[in-house]
Formats: structure tokens, sequence, C-alpha cells
């Protein structure tokens, strides 16, 4: 008997259109226009005739880009929502993270949360005291558990829930994103108690984006696209497909999107708060291109990239430094560098300048990368520093782990019979 079994399961949401948001069914049916109100075009198909089974003990993996039905799948088997049409199927106790915070009371503290959460996943008090003390220590939390949780970061509320849903010993456990926005030294934490699962033999059902881990630690992963199910299967194979699809779609997006965006004062507020500084010098746009002075967004290893920092000084400055850093999905610093760690000295600058810093070879492996750029004083007061606000992806043939691709060659004896697929 498989862990989770999803058969024929599709997810439909209503759209309404203005004039129709106070319709009711029955003044629907006196008007004689149920099947107008019912237009095709108002419904928003999440997820369409999803059929997997996930058998017992093992990493099941769903990747695909945002709004193509992973997180409304995890809610399905959660239990959250309820499918359309077709069932779920899960076997054991099932302990979730999926929406961050979700579950929480903002106004009780986390304490009285870790309670009412353990009760509700069918701990019983004497159980939850058992595990309390645990729960604290691996969310890091011992000078804030007794503070109500709105007063906690997003990282914070992360590592609660993750805590607590790893702690009530399920059966089967459904990660979604959230892992996104922990802290950089706690993402490794939580990977490693899900390798720990993975060694019990427990069930995962693991959604992310950062498909060098879905690689990793998944034994069969599933490509969600627009509600449907693209590719079921080996993990390279199913990644390899999503990384080709998303490379033709990445750079028509992309340059709509620096289009559409012509200055950082248009960024969304969730984005804004990923941008600070007295803007004493103020970085217009950004620009990521190959060598050749094309905007880029998708990669391979092999190739360079540019990257353009449009800027404004309003008064002259003689103190003053620019910087890059390109990090990994875990946040791992792949790479940083300025323009003093280089060697070069400010001297003077004023009104609008532009920065580019060039790098002839990438040398990173499949995955998205994320761009930190920055004017700051050389004391490190920050001029404008922004924080994970550009991204790109890594797209390569070869499905080798790690973050550096270092160039290399194999080298074999006359008795070693190898072939190269083309």
């Amino acid at each position: 008997m498989p862990a989770i079994e999803v058969e024929n399961v599709s997810r439909i949401y209503r759209k309404y259109l203005e004039q129709h948001r106070f319709k009711t069914f029955k003044s629907a049916i006196l008007k004689g226009d149920l099947f107008k109100s019912l237009k095709s075009d108002e419904k928003v198909v999440a997820l369409n005739n999803i059929n997997f089974k996930v058998a017992k003990g093992t990493t099941f993996g769903v990747i695909g880009e945002n709004g193509s039905g992973k997180s409304t799948l995890l809610k399905v088997v959660a239990g959250i929502s309820k499918p359309t049409t077709g069932s779920v199927s899960v076997h054991g106790k099932v302990s979730a993270l999926i929406e961050l915070g979700a579950g929480f009371h903002p106004e009780i503290t986390g304490r009285e949360n870790i309670y009412i959460n353990g009760v509700m996943l069918g701990l019983s008090k004497e159980e939850i005291d058992k595990k309390f003390d645990d729960i604290v220590k691996f969310a890091e939390l011992e000078d804030f558990i007794d503070a109500p949780v709105k007063t906690y970061s997003s990282g914070m509320y992360m590592r609660l829930g993750f805590s607590i849903a790893i702690n009530v010993n399920p059966d089967v456990l459904l990660v979604d994103e959230v892992l996104s926005v922990g802290d950089a030294s706690f993402v490794p934490r939580c990977l490693e108690r899900i390798e720990e699962f993975r060694r019990r033999k427990k069930t995962i059902l693991f959604v992310s984006h950062d498909l060098t881990t879905v690689e990793k630690i998944c034994d069969r992963v599933a490509w969600l696209k627009n509600g449907e199910m693209k590719a079921l299967g080996y993990p390279k194979r199913v990644i390899d497909q999503y990384i080709q699809d998303v490379k033709s779609k990445k750079e028509t997006d992309f340059e709509q999107k620096q289009k559409e965006e012509d200055v950082l004062g248009d960024l969304e507020p969730e984005r804004r708060e990923n941008r600070w500084g007295n803007r004493e010098i103020e970085i217009k746009k950004v620009r990521l291109m190959d060598l050749q002075g094309k905007e880029k967004h998708v990669y391979s290893p092999s190739d360079g990239m540019v990257i353009e920092m449009d800027f404004y000084a309003e008064n002259h400055k003689k103190d003053f430094v620019f910087g890059v850093g390109i990090f990994n999905s875990q946040g791992v610093c792949c790479y940083a560098t300025n323009t003093v760690l280089e060697g070069y000295k400010s001297r003077s600058v004023i009104g609008r300048g532009k920065v580019t810093c060039q790098i002839k070879t990438l040398n990173l492996t499949n995955g998205t990368y994320y761009l930190d750029v920055a004017a700051h004083r050389q004391d490190g007061l920050p001029y404008d520093y922004h924080r994970n606000l550009y991204s790109f992806m890594i797209s390569s043939d070869y499905m080798d782990s790690g973050v550096y691709r270092p160039q290399h060659s194999w080298n074999f004896s006359p008795d070693v019979k190898m072939t190269k697929k083309s």
C-alpha cells in the first residue's frame, strides 16, 4: 500500500468578475443566467487530473514555476483543501509545513502555540511536555518562546513551524517552499533533519525550487506546469526537462520584466524590504548580460556574465565602493567581491554613472542563483544595498553536484572502455 495516492485530482477555483460578486445561486436561477455565471473564463484550474503514488519510505519531489499548482497539491494532500474531483489517500500520521505561520495564533506566545499545534497534530499534553525542550532548542527560540509570535521574524516563524512539524514524529512529512525564508545557518540543519527522516524510512513530499537539493534527496520527481503534470520519474531526467522548458521561457519573461521596471522604485513592497541605505549614491538600474552585451537570465556554466549598474550621486563623493555577491538558493555565498578588494581606490563621483563587473566564466552548477549589488562607504556604511533582488539560472546538460563547476576533463587508460553521450 502506498503512503500517498493521488487519483485523477483536479482543483478548480472560481474567479468572480466585479459585476458578479454579490450574485447568489438563487438569484442566478431566478434570472436564468446561472450558466452564464459559470463561464469557463471565470474559473481557475489550479490542478488538472493529477495522478501519482508515493511509496512508503521514499522522498517524492514536486517542481515547477510559481503558479504551477505545487502548493495547491500539497494542501490537497494535507487535507487543507478538498479536490474538486478525484481522491487523495494518505496512510499514517501527517505533519505539514506548508504556509509560513499557518496554524499559529499571532496574539499568543510561542509556548502556547507549540501546545495548540501539538494537539492539532494528535499529541497529548504529556507527549508535548516531553518534546517541548527539543522543539524550542531546535528552533533556537529559547529567549523568545514566551513572546507573542506576532513579534517573530519570518525566519523565527519558519524555525518554530519546522521544529514542531519534525518533532511530532510523523509518518508522512509535507514540506513546501517555506524553507526559502530560513536563516542561512538554519536551512542546512533542516535539510540534515530531512536526511535523517529519509534514513528512518519516513515518507516525504518535498516542494522546492532548489533543483540541486531535489535531485539529491528525492527518489522520484513530478514536474507541474499550469496545473498539469508534465513529467514524472527519475529526478535527473525530470529536472533536465524542466530546466530546458524554463530556459526558453525565462529570457522572454526577464526582458519584459526589465522593461516594466525602469527604476527600482517601482518594485513591489516585499522586494523593497530587501533594499536599504541612505541613497546618497543610488543604484538606479541593474542589468545581467552576456559577454556580448545582450540581456540574459539563463546561463550555462561556461557562459560569462556582465553585471551592469546604473547609479546616481546627487552630491560629490570621494569615499565609495561598489560590490557584487552571488548566492545560491540556500543562501550560501558562492562568490563576492568589491572594488576595494580588487585594489581600486575611490577618488571622485557625482551625477549619473555606470559600473560594470565582467565575469568571464561563471563555472556554476545547475540551479537558481541570486545577486546582491551594493554601493557603500569603505567603512561599510551603505549608500544603496540590494539583497537578492535579481536572480538567474544555470542550465546545463551536466547534473553534477555542489556549487562550483571547475574546468576539468577525464582521461582513461587503454583498458578502460568508456563512451560519452553526445
